[in-house]
Parts: structure tokens; C-alpha cells; sequence
């Protein structure tokens, strides 16, 4: 299936060597040209970011390394000062990167040392392309380390050619080491790999260069950076709406400590466009949210020492029945009978449902169940709680996070909202979108919270699942910019981005 078109497609290493197979097989285009755009394209962004002093440029034995050693010979010709450091004896190159090779004029290639990155003001990695995948063997495994090394002792400039040399350019997993790349020049398209972490941190700032192959061809891309276009498919108020029609949500949850989230979640659901929002909340403490939530209406349930009882299971499905969509799980806590209430309420509610923070805990290892549901699911679990979804430790999901995120939502049949600044949006069928993030302000508690009120009040007006949940994720980290903006990322506490919402959607 194809990618909507507000997202940017981000072909993988193969759909990439499918378009580049055509250009040159069908279209005639000889690789040899498009290795000399992409050089002539990289050693512009290298004389940019370091206009002067010498450059070391570090060549692998593919096209990687090829389109490296045309970068060279431009920079030769424009009087820089360039020593080119090659991986392997000059009669192993073949191909296009064996023409570039005879192409260099000045001094001859030096085998690689560590020794000839010492004092370069930029260093260029051209050793591993795209294709590459698994742990980095010598001689690039060396030479990475050394390219890294100089990085930091020396503060040399490090521009990666295509991918950073270490990173799976399909999923963005470093299975070994891998360049830090303070840019990173990337021909035709993005690669999933620069954008999804780990690789993402280390592409440092990515550049799309044109070298020439049209729009069309035989990929068709299954992941995507999310474009501002998300929003123009996000219903808006008109003259004739009401209050109902802007979509209505019931936020579920609240326990003792916790009364905040399921507050920042309706709140945020309010500053999104919902009409109506109602909060579903412990009868006990039923007086906090009365004194803190102003637009919201609020439904007291039975509980258990401040904590929903499973006999209160059967008063939500009331109340849900009169609104658009469900946000089970902010604030809810994890006592055996919240527990039980999440999953009876997730089980048996027949309307759009997102489930965050204990309300995915309470279906750990149970993932299966949800796929049963007849509605739409959106699960938003952070690395910790989709652990505990897979049955699997944190740091597997972080390592191998596009991975995971597929398999969450193939088990449980639902859009799943991977939270981070690479934030994942994936569906069933394998297709994934991209939050290009950079709102490091969004990294403060309850944050979380906001984006569920978001994206339910999105479902609540009736959007495509998988569309509102890109559109909130692109709407989330533009508010957090805009808080930042006015207050400083330092400062901003969560209750700033849902102040700000109204702006990031304006």
C-alpha cells in the first residue's frame, strides 16, 4: 500500500537500489553521473560547513567510497588541502569508484591510519553505504573508531556520506560501532536510518541532496517523514458546528498521586478542538477534579481507596456510549483492580479507544486481546511500557525501535505510537511514519499525557486512526517548540504545551 501523500517517503537501502537500477537500466542515466552528482553535492556541503584548513577523506571499496573520492578531486580542484585515506589496496576498487580512483589528481591514496585524521578541521566518511547492515568488521570497524576519536579530540568536522558508516539505513539500528556524524549528506532521498534513533543520533544534520533521478520509479516506500500538509486533513469548527459535532471524548483514569495526567489529558483534549470532553474519575477523589477541570465535566466512579473498581467498568460503557471516542489509562495507577477495570473497559467498549500509561501496563504480555477489539485501537507507550507490552527489556525496544513498533501493532491489530524525538507512528501492514521531533522541551512529565488528549480528540472528530495520530504527533512537537520559544526548553512544564496548542494548530 501506498504512503498518504503528507508524508515524505523515506525509501529503505533496497527500494533505493531499485530506483537507482532504474534510472540507469530504464532511463539510461550512467551510474558514473550519478556518482558524480552526489560527489560534486558532498563536497559542497563540506566546503560549507568548513571553509577552510584540511580535510581527510576516508573511502570505502564501494560506491560509498567512490562518491567520496569525487568529493575529493572537487575540493583538490578548488585548492583544498585534501589527503585521501582509502580501506584496502587501490587494485581491489572496481567499477564506478575504480574511475573515480584514476580521476584524482595530486598525491596518491594512503592506506588508512589513524594517525592521518590528526589535525584535519573536517573529515569525511565515505566507507560504509546504505546497503550495510550487522556489526562493522576491520578495517571499517578501526577506522570508525578512529574518525571518532578525532571528532572529539581533535573537534574535527564529520560529514557522512549517504548514511553514517555503522547504521542500518533501513531500521536505524547500530549493532556495533558507528560514525557520529555532525551532517550528513544523503542522495535522492532520506533514509529511514537517519531519522529513526539510534541512527538519528548520530546523522547529525540531514541534507537532501538532488542528484538527478525523476519522482516515480518501481519503489514504493513503506516509511515516511511526517509534512505540515498532516494538518489540512484535521476537521475545523465551521459556522454550523455545535459542540457535539467538534467530536467528544471521555478520558478515563485518575488515582491517588496521579490526579494530574487524566487533567493535562482532558485539558489537552480541549485545546485540540474537541466540543466535549467528560472525565471519567474515582469517586473519592472526585473533589480535586472538580476544583481543577473548568470546561470538562467530570463522572464520579466507583473505587477502591482512590483507585477505579472493576465494578465501575459498566457506568463508563455508559457514559462512552454518548461520546466519540475513549482515553483509557492516564493517571490510572496499577492496582489489581484498575488492572481489571482497563481491560474490561478496553475489552468491551465499541468506539475508537487510545490506551496510555496504565492502561497499557494493565495489558502486559497481553497484547493479542486487544486485537479482538471491533474499533480502532491507538496504543502511545514510551520504550519502557512497549517493553512490558512485548514481554521484552527497555533497551531492546530502544536498540530496535522501528522493529518493535511494527510488531506491537501487527499483535495487536493497532496504530501504535512509539514516544521519543523519533516518535514512530505504525500501523498493521508494516508502514511507519516519522516525527522529524527536535522539541527537547516535550522531555518533561506529563507531556505524555497532552499528546493522548490530542490525538483523542482527533479520533473524536472522526478521523483516519492512523492520520490523527500523525497529526497529533506533528501538533504536539510544534506546540513544544512554540513553548520553548516563549520560555526557554529548560523551563517549560507540560500544562505550557497545552497553552500552546492552539498556536502549533493555528
Amino acid at each position: 500500500m501506498t504512503l498518504p501523500d503528507w508524508l515524505e517517503p523515506l525509501p529503505d537501502p533496497a527500494e533505493q537500489r531499485a530506483l537507482d537500477e532504474w534510472a540507469i537500466g530504464e532511463l539510461g542515466m550512467p551510474g558514473l553521473d550519478l556518482m558524480e552528482r552526489a560527489g560534486i553535492c558532498l563536497a559542497e556541503l563540506v566546503a560549507e560547513l568548513v571553509p577552510h584548513g584540511r580535510i581527510a577523506v576516508v573511502c570505502g571499496k564501494g560506491n560509498n567510497g567512490g562518491d567520496g573520492l569525487v568529493a575529493a578531486r572537487v575540493l583538490r580542484e578548488q585548492g583544498r588541502d585534501v589527503d585521501v585515506l582509502i580501506l584496502g589496496a587501490a587494485q581491489e576498487y572496481g567499477g564506478d569508484a575504480r574511475a573515480n580512483l584514476e580521476r584524482l589528481p595530486g598525491s596518491a591514496p594512503q592506506p588508512f591510519r589513524a594517525a592521518g585524521l590528526a589535525g584535519a578541521a573536517a573529515i569525511v566518511d565515505a566507507i560504509l553505504g546504505t546497503g550495510f547492515a550487522g556489526e562493522p568488521r576491520e578495517p571499517a570497524a578501526g577506522a570508525i573508531a578512529a574518525i571518532n576519536g578525532a571528532g572529539v579530540a581533535d573537534r574535527s568536522v564529520v560529514v557522512a556520506c549517504d548514511i553514517p558508516s555503522g547504521v542500518d539505513g533501513s531500521t536505524g539500528v547500530v549493532a556495533g560501532v558507528a560514525v557520529r556524524a555532525h551532517a550528513t549528506a544523503t542522495f535522492h532521498a532520506a533514509k529511514p536510518g537517519l531519522w529513526i534513533a539510534p541512527g538519528k543520533q548520530h546523522s547529525g544534520d540531514v541534507r537532501v541532496i538532488d542528484i538527478g533521478i525523476p519522482t516515480g520509479g518501481p519503489a514504493e516506500p513503506r516509511v515516511g517523514l511526517i509534512r505540515p500538509e498532516v494538518l489540512d486533513g484535521v476537521p475545523r469548527r465551521g459556522a454550523e458546528s455545535t459542540k457535539f459535532a467538534a467530536g467528544s471524548v471521555l478520558v478515563c483514569g485518575g488515582s491517588p498521586g496521579l490526579t494530574g495526567a487524566p487533567c493535562m489529558a482532558a485539558g489537552a483534549a480541549m485545546r485540540a478542538g474537541a466540543g466535549y470532553v467528560t472525565a471519567c474519575v474515582p469517586q473519592s477523589l472526585h473533589a480535586i477534579f472538580e476544583g481543577r477541570l473548568l470546561e470538562v465535566m467530570t463522572v464520579p466512579l466507583r473505587d477502591t481507596e482512590g483507585t477505579l473498581h472493576p465494578m465501575a467498568v459498566r457506568e463508563a460503557l455508559e457514559r462512552a456510549a454518548r461520546v466519540d471516542t475513549v482515553v483509557l489509562g492516564p493517571g490510572l495507577g496499577r492496582d489489581p483492580g484498575a488492572v481489571r477495570f482497563a481491560r474490561g473497559l478496553a475489552s468491551a467498549a465499541e468506539l475508537p479507544l487510545l490506551l496510555d500509561a496504565d492502561g497499557l501496563n494493565a495489558h502486559a504480555g497481553e497484547l493479542e486481546a486487544l486485537a479482538d477489539r471491533k474499533a480502532a485501537t491507538v496504543l502511545t507507550p514510551h520504550a519502557g511500557e512497549l517493553g512490558r507490552l512485548l514481554g521484552i527489556d527497555s533497551r531492546d525496544v530502544q536498540a530496535r525501535r522501528l522493529e518493535c513498533a511494527r510488531r506491537a501493532a501487527s499483535e495487536a491489530r493497532a496504530v501504535v505510537v512509539l514516544k521519543g524525538d523519533d516518535t514512530i507512528v505504525a500501523l498493521p501492514d508494516g508502514r511507519a511514519a516519522i516525527s522529524r521531533g527536535g522539541a527537547p522541551a516535550l522531555a518533561t512529565a506529563g507531556t505524555g499525557d497532552v499528546l493522548s488528549g490530542v490525538i483523542g480528540a482527533y479520533l473524536a472528530k472522526r478521523m483516519d486512526p492512523f492520520h490523527a495520530a500523525c497529526a497529533a504527533v506533528f501538533v504536539h512537537v510544534s506546540a513544544g517548540r512554540h513553548a520553548a520559544a516563549e520560555i526557554g526548553p529548560e523551563g517549560v512544564i507540560a500544562s505550557d504545551v497545552i497553552d500552546a496548542l492552539p498556536r502549533a494548530i493555528r
